[in-house]
């Protein structure tokens, strides 16, 4: 059997989801998933769907160009169809922050995260043990405002490379380029605490403790060239009151980071997760 998955957009119209099922009857799949939202405000239509066909006689290719040269063009549709056999091939950047990373590898060697991990890459030496342990090559690039568009440069080449298919910051404390932004659009995911903008800088716990805060969160998103305000993909919060400490509050934030993290890269790996305007439709 071949199981994929299928993402489909396109403008709010009569008969669309009757016309996908009765193609994918046509072509003898069985949808074992089907899910689908519209957005009166912009008149938009998403669907996911997984569907199953007989592997012996099923072409992924063929069932591509059948269905955007049928369906995808009588509603003028964005379809982008996923095998759910093959492994997303990701690449993980760090850079001394370690809480995400191992997070991030545990849930990677148990097998939660169905994707493979070709390399890691930092621009510092601090991680590279982390790698070591876990066997995954570790690529030390480092960066400065004098190298910083060589560094790029040689990143983009190991991801070209090794055929990355999205790329996640485990704490990589780098402003991303426009470069790889152009390369991987909604396809490298960001993680950092939710005190933004109201307690930026390099201590946000600190501001936020001196202010009393009553809640600390994260936010995972992808990366976009406006600092910090991409499609959000992922939140949470915890309770904190005056009895917590700076160091209760940066324990707490790391839990989060780390929850949130994984849960936005789990949520894109399944393939559960359409951009739209800047947001995002998060599918069951």
């Amino acid at each position: 059997m071949s199981t994929i998955t299928i993402l489909i957009h396109c403008k709010d119209q009569q008969g669309i989801i009757a016309a996908i099922t009765n193609f994918i009857h046509q072509n003898h799949g069985n949808i074992v998933y089907i899910d689908q939202y519209v957005d009166q405000t912009h008149d938009a239509f998403f669907m996911r769907l997984e569907s199953v066909f007989e592997k012996t006689s099923f072409s992924l290719d063929s069932f591509n160009t059948d269905f955007n040269n049928t369906l995808g063009m009588q509603f003028n549709m964005s379809v982008q169809l996923y095998p759910t056999d093959i492994k997303p091939k990701i690449a993980v950047f760090v850079s001394k922050y370690d809480h995400c990373l191992y997070d991030l590898l545990g849930r990677y060697q148990s097998g939660e995260l169905f994707v493979e991990i070709p390399f890691i890459i930092s621009n510092h030496k601090d991680l590279a043990p982390i790698a070591a342990k876990f066997d995954i090559p570790f690529f030390h690039i480092p960066v400065t405002k004098e190298t910083k568009a060589h560094a790029e440069k040689e990143q983009l080449k190991l991801l070209q490379k090794h055929e990355i298919d999205f790329i996640v910051l485990a704490r990589y404390m780098q402003i991303v380029s426009p470069l790889l932004i152009k390369e991987y659009t909604h396809k490298i995911i960001n993680i950092h605490h939710s005190f933004l903008p109201a307690f930026p800088g390099a201590k946000p716990y600190h501001s936020a403790y001196e202010r009393g805060v009553k809640i600390i969160g994260a936010t995972s998103h992808y990366v976009t060239e406006e600092l910090d305000a991409g499609p959000i993909i992922e939140q949470d919060i915890a309770r904190v009151s005056h009895t917590h400490r700076i160091d209760d509050l940066i324990l707490k934030g790391r839990d989060l980071e780390k929850i949130v993290f994984s849960r936005a890269v789990k949520l894109h790996t399944e393939r559960k997760v359409m951009v739209y305007n800047n947001k995002t439709i998060i599918f069951s």
